[in-house]
């Protein structure tokens, strides 16, 4: 659209403020840097390459103005966290201040100013469905294009990441077409479990979160490859209807955010507030995010996001589940951690989960994941805990889920694995009655039905109808969240 009014600038800003706000991390810098620098030189052979600067954008845009000028900023609509909220405000302000037009273009199915979420899929659909734009041409400019800071510049410590998804289009892309074409057959059967769904998962979150591929051309080639199946490639339409069904959910999710942004920090249903002690008892904060409870599934689950920076949807929420209920830590802190793990963090589908699987949206179903149960179901053999707990090496395979029953128990607990730091079964217990203790009464069901009418996902106004009338029952289903 710009480049249709004359000359392009390319620009990125690295804000080090950004990269100082709690929910940012090394290994989220590292995959923008790979991406940015694939970006540059994708740009220079359109013919100008992308200028980075670092600094605060309204220093940045008014330097640049005042050495070339600036007709008008054109940028995708961004559903941040609530520090880039408060930077677009400013942003807004100094353009209006320079008479510089800015606009922001639609990026994925998420509104502004939406009033009401009837017919939201439809709108989806329909947006999705419009085509993809080409690449144009650019005039060089002849401009220093300004290095990109390495992750020490910005401050960040560095962590040890080591399967992390390379950053850039090019492998975004290859994961695309790796996905529709070989590894996404048995996609719906598969993505709960983090053993095969490490493989027949699209991978595409970090490339939707940080911009490599759009959510259009990523919804356009999946329907494409839905139409060219064959009749009898059953397992491939089931997958493929699941998974257009969850980059509706990305959206959707992003949607709720964007519409409530408060939700980053405060609880969806505000009678949870003091739900939880709102300073998370340090020890057990640490046994979790370490992946030293003393549960080896939810510990594999939580050492292997450390070193991939990457969990299949219902090991999030089981992860998260845990710290909220057994752990009874307020959700803030355990979805910071999270936030910083996540190569693909996306604030928008980030925080909406982490309330709902921590109970504290009031219109979605409690569940409370059984960590021992989760391993016996998705790593019955115990290849995935075995692979990320060596130290369990000794524990024989029929208790491989609860080693504390192990003969040998007494020389493997303690001495090279932890003991429990909670009873699963006694803290599930205490969680269910101190989170339904709220959910009764009318006022808890008033402010429910308002969350039903502002939020829930619906396809027409009177299943939206039949939602609200039945809210006094406050159970939903209870979307997973992560990647599509």
């Amino acid at each position: 659209m710009a480049a249709e009014l004359g000359p392009v600038l390319p620009l990125y800003i690295v804000e080090p403020e950004l990269w100082r706000q709690p929910d940012a991390s090394y290994r989220q810098w590292a995959f923008i840097a790979e991406t940015l620098s694939e970006l540059r030189e994708d740009l220079a052979r359109l013919g100008q390459p992308l200028l980075v600067r670092s600094g605060t954008v309204i220093d940045v845009l008014a330097d640049l103005k005042k050495r070339f000028g600036i007709t008008a900023l054109w940028s995708h609509e961004e559903t941040g966290n609530g520090w880039t909220y408060q930077r677009d405000l400013e942003v807004a302000a100094w353009c209006r201040g320079q008479g510089v037009p800015w606009h922001e273009v639609q990026n994925h199915g998420v509104w502004r100013r939406l009033k009401s979420r009837n017919g939201w899929s439809g709108h989806w659909d329909a947006l999705m469905k419009q085509p993809v734009s080409s690449a144009p041409r650019l005039a060089p400019l002849g401009l220093d294009v300004g290095g990109i800071p390495c992750a020490g510049d910005l401050g960040l410590a560095y962590d040890t990441c080591r399967d992390r998804q390379a950053g850039g289009r090019r492998a975004g892309i290859e994961r695309l077409n790796s996905f529709l074409n070989t590894r996404g057959e048995y996609y719906q059967s598969a993505m709960s479990s983090p053993v095969q769904g490490a493989t027949a998962c699209s991978r595409l979150s970090p490339y939707l979160a940080w911009g490599a591929l759009s959510m259009r051309e990523v919804a356009q080639a999946t329907e494409a490859r839905r139409h060219a199946l064959p009749p009898e490639a059953k397992a491939w339409r089931k997958s493929l209807r699941s998974f257009s069904g969850r980059l509706h959910w990305h959206c959707h999710f992003i949607q709720k955010l964007e519409d409530e942004p408060r939700i980053e920090v405060e609880n969806l249903h505000r009678l949870y507030d003091g739900l939880r002690p709102r300073t998370p008892d340090a020890t057990l904060l640490a046994a979790w995010t370490r992946g030293e409870t003393g549960y080896p599934f939810l510990d594999a689950c939580m050492r292997s996001l450390r070193m991939s920076g990457w969990l299949n949807f219902r090991m999030r929420a089981m992860v998260m589940a845990t710290a909220s209920y057994h752990l009874w830590l307020d959700w803030r802190a355990p979805g910071l951690h999270l936030a910083r793990m996540f190569t693909d963090y996306e604030p928008g589908i980030h925080w909406s989960q982490v309330q709902m699987q921590s109970g504290t949206t009031g219109i979605n179903a409690v569940r409370i994941y059984n960590p021992v149960k989760q391993g016996y179901d998705q790593d019955p053999k115990g290849v995935f805990i075995r692979k990320w707990l060596p130290e369990l090496a000794a524990i024989p395979d029929s208790y491989i889920h609860e080693p504390w029953k192990a003969d040998n128990a007494a020389s493997v607990i303690d001495a090279t694995y932890p003991a429990r730091v909670f009873d699963h079964m006694l803290a599930a217990k205490a969680a269910r009655e101190k989170v339904w203790s709220i959910r009764k009464g009318r006022q808890f069901r008033e402010q429910a039905q308002a969350i039903v009418a502002k939020h829930a996902s619906r396809k027409s106004t009177q299943r939206a109808r039949k939602k609200t009338a039945k809210v006094a029952n406050t159970r939903q289903l209870s979307l997973p969240f992560g990647e599509p």
